[in-house]
């Protein structure tokens, strides 16, 4: 299993003070300090994976962006929404849930409400990744939550993706959305649980 690059920071500090501390061999508070930074870097280590999956393909398919918890599917008179919850233990890369090019990359500042607020999607740091093809257009929209103060985005505008592709990760407890448009038949429901690049979203 592979780790993502931004995990590496995490991962070496925390276990090389906790390594640190034990050779010095100070005991009492040092010790626990130690104890700390250690399992603290495991769980950045179970955190930061990138486990090797088998992407679904398939014709007129549109496959989940995110590993999580359907919060919510939502409809309007142009598009159909589909929001994920991930918690910390749920494997945290974005990839591209279709073929196309990326057309806009937007930073939107704001708050860090929890991830699962209603409000999130609405007023939280976020990217919003626009991917067009043929088909339409599809904004994936990674959502910052009260832990997750910080959404990576790998690609650029110009940039072609594969339906499968990495395209970002959230550091810590996030919410994703995934906005089509209103043509698509939904496949998934509120409590489902969904596999980045595995589970199929909606169908052309």
């Amino acid at each position: 299993m592979q780790i993502v690059k931004e995990g590496y920071l995490f991962i070496l500090v925390p276990f090389s003070l906790g390594l640190i501390l034990f050779i010095m061999g100070l005991g009492g508070l040092a010790y626990i300090i130690g104890v700390l930074c250690v399992l603290f870097s495991l769980f950045c280590l179970y955190f930061f994976r990138d486990p090797k999956i088998e992407i679904t393909k398939g014709d007129n398919l549109i496959i989940s962006p995110c590993n999580g918890t359907v919060l919510e599917v939502s409809e309007s008179e142009t598009e159909k929404i589909v929001r994920v919850f991930l918690s910390v233990l749920d494997v945290h890369l974005q990839r591209s849930p279709i073929f196309g090019k990326v057309v806009s990359v937007e930073h939107k500042s704001g708050k860090f409400l929890k991830a699962d607020n209603p409000q999130a999607h609405i007023v939280n740091e976020q990217n919003i990744i626009t991917i067009e093809n043929e088909n339409g257009r599809y904004v994936v929209k990674q959502i910052a939550g009260v832990l997750a103060r910080r959404c990576v985005c790998w690609v650029k505008q110009g940039d072609i993706v594969n339906m499968g592709d990495k395209i970002g990760l959230i550091k810590f407890g996030s919410q994703v959305d995934l906005h089509m448009h209103k043509n698509v038949k939904i496949k998934v429901g509120s409590g489902n649980k969904v596999v980045s690049g595995v589970t199929i979203i909606a169908t052309l």
